[in-house]
């Protein structure tokens, strides 16, 4: 094929359907619309917009129940037939399809020429270690808790806290939106003020991802006051508003710090076999591209569970050489606690945010044991020693009370 073009991957179920001609209705559709009753002179000039089917595979089980037979169609669009944007994109290769009976979206392979407008993550994972200071380990984050209806007193002492266990980044919960307890300005100013004390007793530097929120003109805008405030993060609910909103928040040089994008709605797209958007496309290589520096997914452990081929998939493609941008900061989230470090380190490897809400302001000995807690069991992990042994040792008596209260895996 000579032009420029994108690639797309679906897996569609259907117990009668013969996939080929699904697959060339659909290249043919989502492109120049008609092709046989075309002139041959109006065949020549259309051809360079016209989508091409690159492969067919059926899946169709012996003795295969109601439901199960399916096929994965490869087609690929031809660049000229959009913009270079990814609302563009999504919309050419599964606006209308999307509701075309049951059809998943599993993958997006982009052009050069597609890729070359997206400068992706800011930061990414070198940068953010570079900003924390920390250049192999682990890194952990802990999430706002019960932050509707406090005010910026409350706020700040939760913050102090969460910074005194030793924790990496701090986000606020993805549910607190401007109010008049909490506005941004201040809730910066404080939870800042807060971090600086924390600094001063414990010399650890830390992020303070705050939640970016209002209306979409005005983003940009709330982020730079934030920043001009002393915001060194940002939190921002991505699906709510778009891969082109964050995008042109990434790309802006004013905004000057890491973005950590949350997975809220993300259940409305990913879960179900027969519908809408394969996890690693949707929570992982766009993201990515969009430019996010830390991506949030569910984790296999925890609370909200995703499966866990699923999980290292999203995880590869946060961090896959083969997409030319910086790589993402994988942030598998709910349900972890300090026992189940030896897994997520185990899985993810040393390029993971730990990321805990419940497992830090649940601890029976407070929020700053919590987080000590989880600093003492990636230490531990690190250096080969079972979190039970760590734990005996003097000095580690949060780790201690945080197996004694959810047990650990190894």
């Amino acid at each position: 094929m000579s032009h420029s073009v994108c690639i797309a991957t679906y897996r569609c179920h259907d117990d009668k359907a013969d996939f080929n001609k699904k697959a060339q209705g659909i290249a043919v559709g989502l492109t120049v619309g008609s092709w046989t009753d075309l002139p041959e002179a109006r065949k020549a000039e259309m051809e360079k917009h016209l989508g091409r089917v690159l492969s067919v595979t059926v899946y169709e089980p012996e003795n295969a129940a109601p439901g199960e037979r399916y096929a994965d169609l490869v087609i690929a669009y031809p660049d000229v037939n959009f913009s270079r944007d990814l609302p563009a994109l999504l919309v050419t290769v599964f606006g209308k399809l999307s509701m075309d009976g049951r059809i998943k979206l599993l993958d997006l392979d982009f052009s050069p020429a597609f890729v070359s407008a997206f400068p992706g993550p800011k930061f990414g994972i070198t940068g953010v270690r570079e900003l924390l200071g920390i250049e192999q380990r682990p890194l952990l984050m802990s999430i706002f808790k019960s932050v509707i209806g406090h005010d910026l007193p409350n706020l700040r002492e939760q913050f102090y806290r969460q910074a005194l266990g030793g924790v990496d980044l701090i986000k606020d919960d993805e549910i607190l939106f401007e109010n008049p307890l909490t506005p941004l300005e201040k809730r910066v100013e404080a939870c800042m003020e807060a971090a600086e004390q924390a600094q001063a007793e414990t010399g650890q530097k830390l992020l303070y991802a705050v939640n970016l929120t209002g209306s979409t003109s005005k983003l940009a805008a709330n982020a730079k006051l934030a920043i001009a405030a002393g915001a060194n993060a940002l939190l921002f609910n991505v699906l709510a508003y778009g891969y082109d909103v964050l995008h042109e928040l990434s790309s802006d040089p004013e905004i000057s710090v890491p973005i950590a994008a949350h997975p809220a709605l993300a259940g409305a797209f990913y879960p179900s076999p027969h519908y809408g958007i394969a996890a690693p496309l949707l929570l992982g290589k766009l993201m990515r591209l969009a430019g996010a520096d830390l991506v949030l997914f569910p984790s296999p452990y925890g609370s909200v569970v995703m499966p866990k081929e699923e999980n290292l998939a999203v995880q590869a493609a946060l961090i896959d050489p083969a997409l030319p941008v910086k790589a993402s900061f994988p942030v598998p989230s709910a349900g972890i606690h300090p026992g189940l470090v030896p897994l997520i380190l185990r899985d993810f490897g040393q390029d993971v945010v730990v990321n805990a809400g419940g497992g830090i302001h649940g601890h029976p000995l407070g929020t700053a044991a919590g987080g000590q807690a989880f600093r003492q069991a990636i230490t531990a992990t690190l250096s080969g020693i079972s979190l039970p042994e760590a734990a005996s040792q003097p000095g580690n008596e949060a780790l201690q009370a945080a197996i004694n209260s959810w047990g650990y895996k190894e």
